[in-house]
């Protein structure tokens, strides 16, 4: 007979939707519970804690339509090990594997949300940080790949001088020979801080540092002493746990914004993956990020409102002592779109246009300023 554990007794829940049948979907609910814990054959579990508790337990079955069903499996807080890396793991792991799971939303108790710090910033530090009290935050990206650093830093210089609070390399951006990381940091850190003292305000540079693990950890801090004053990471390609470690390192103290680069292959199959809300706003927010970009609806790529919506809910919403982060739609934005989306997601966003900024007219200063002016004539 196994000793006993010395479980808390606190469990967290993932909300999964589940395709088939009620029996179908209890069986496959149950399966879960196995796979994603002890991944032993049931019948074979001592009797006691590890059949009793670390195995999942299905709290719920709820239907929601033909052959769809929301299934609550709770997991005691202990199966997470209070490290994110396996946290997610137990959420989906193996799981994420098989078709016709998906899951929805993440359930998880204070004794749990302390383990992790999330953003260093949020919503209010940011504000604090750029001096930007009420209006949403307007932020471009430096583009198209293939300028050089010089080049890259004339037009981080004219976006600053327009008023752009963030300007961020877009996230192709990395340690290429016609721009490499250390000369472009360099450079366009250097610019932002001339335009800044022509204009009074405070612009940052977030220039993306995402790479392999160690490279990542290196380029981060290296930004930090060229004079960057935010960080872009793609937690889909470096992975969250690296996110995370960034967020907490005391020696880079910078915002994070988080790019969706690759995590869309998990939550655009209906039936499939993580939803837009778990990826894009639970996880991005426990992982640290201070904003977490994603694609807006009605641009060139196929995220719904509801969708949209739903990661803003997730990214603002109490979350233990999570504080509250920045929703950034993008993606195909125009200035014409700035009106609706403040309708949409409020003061507390990151409005991020691109290209737009430059199709808008050949004077990308006037556009820029115009950009501003758009944000605060409703103020």
């Amino acid at each position: 007979m196994p000793a006993s554990l010395e479980l808390s007794g606190h469990r967290f829940q993932v909300i999964y939707r589940i395709c088939g049948t009620s029996d179908e979907v209890r069986a496959r609910a149950r399966e879960i519970c196995i796979e994603q814990t002890v991944e032993f054959p049931e019948a074979l579990l001592p009797d006691g804690d590890i059949r009793n508790h670390i195995v999942g337990h299905i709290e719920a079955i709820t239907s929601i339509g033909e052959s769809q069903h929301e299934v609550a499996i709770s997991y005691a807080i202990e199966t997470s090990g209070f490290e994110l890396t396996q946290l997610i793991n137990v959420i989906f792991g193996n799981t994420s594997m098989q078709p016709g799971v998906r899951v929805e939303r993440i359930v998880m108790p204070e004794t749990l949300l302390q383990a992790f710090p999330g953003p260093r910033f949020g919503c209010m530090g940011v504000r604090t940080y750029l001096g930007v009290t009420r209006r949403p935050l307007l932020c471009t990206a430096l583009k198209p790949m293939g300028l050089s650093a010089d080049e890259l830093a004339n037009l981080a210089y004219t976006l600053a001088l327009g008023g752009i609070d963030i300007i961020k390399d877009d996230h192709g951006l990395a340690d290429q020979p016609f721009a490499p990381f250390g000369e472009r940091v360099a450079r366009c850190s250097e610019a932002v801080q001339r335009a800044n003292q022509m204009t009074g305000l405070k612009c940052v540079y977030a220039p993306n540092v995402s790479g392999r693990g160690d490279e990542t950890l290196r380029r981060a801090h290296l930004a930090r002493q060229l004079g960057a004053g935010a960080l872009l990471i793609a937690p889909g390609l470096v992975s969250f746990g690296i996110m995370q470690q960034l967020a907490t390192d005391e020696g880079i103290g910078l915002p994070i914004l988080g790019h969706p680069a690759l995590l869309g292959s998990f939550a655009v199959h209906p039936d499939h993956g993580i939803s837009h809300y778990a990826i894009f706003g639970q996880l991005m927010r426990l992982a640290g990020a201070d904003a977490t970009i994603f694609p807006n609806y009605g641009g060139r790529f196929a995220f719904s409102r509801e969708a949209c919506k739903a990661i803003a809910q997730a990214a603002s919403e109490p979350m233990g002592c999570l504080r509250p982060i920045f929703p950034a739609p993008a993606g195909g934005m125009t200035l014409e779109r700035v009106p609706e989306m403040r309708t949409v997601y409020g003061e507390d966003v990151i409005l991020l246009i691109g290209g737009g900024l430059h199709t808008r007219g050949p004077d990308l200063l006037a556009n820029c300023r115009e950009f501003r002016r758009l944000v605060e004539h409703a103020l």
